[in-house]
């Protein structure tokens, strides 16, 4: 050996985890590549994108919002035209929502409630 300490871990056994609050009810996965290639397509002038139309009409963002909406890589799956979303409590229900969709009906279709 080259006369190295081992690498500690950050994390001990000693030191307990921490926990952080949220007033989420559920949680939607939104792939940020589709949103990216559609630039925008949703909302009420058709120049947001999904994932802040679904914020806004849930009730906001960060761990107060009542819906997590959450942007992830890539699912894989590639419409044209669209962007994939999932509902955590739904996995095997992924719904491709289509450019200009209005927002009453991804809510619906997801199985949210609007605030």
């Amino acid at each position: 050996m080259c006369g190295r300490q081992p690498r500690q871990d950050p994390v001990s056994p000693e030191k307990p985890f921490k926990r952080a609050r949220s007033d989420w009810t559920d949680v939607v996965l939104v792939c940020r590549k589709c949103s990216k290639k559609l630039d925008g397509g949703f909302g009420a002038d058709g120049d947001q994108k999904l994932a802040k139309t679904l914020r806004k009409a849930v009730g906001g963002k960060g761990r107060k919002a009542k819906v997590g909406v959450i942007e992830v890589g890539c699912f894989d799956v590639c419409p044209k035209n669209a962007v994939v979303a999932v509902k955590a409590s739904k996995p095997g229900e992924w719904v491709i929502v289509p450019r200009g969709a209005s927002t009453q009906a991804v809510t619906e279709r997801l199985g949210l409630e609007a605030a």
